[in-house]
């Protein structure tokens, strides 16, 4: 059963990937999410890529 009290959120930098945790539900696809002073856009809600972990990734691309 997923854990919607929280959710990962997959952000892809021009360094590299990074996953991050986050309270609350997962933000649905097309929504507009800052990180840090960059705007991003929700691409993809799916599954972890974590082994064994339930929760939801959001996909993040920049804006």
């Amino acid at each position: 059963m997923a854990d919607a009290q929280q959710h990962l959120l997959f952000v892809s930098k021009p360094s590299g990937y990074e996953l991050a945790e986050r309270d609350g539900e997962a933000p649905q696809i097309g929504t507009a999410v800052e990180e840090g002073e960059t705007r991003f856009v929700v691409t993809r809600v799916a599954p972890s890529p974590l082994p064994g972990d339930d929760r939801v990734c959001a996909y993040l691309q920049p804006v």
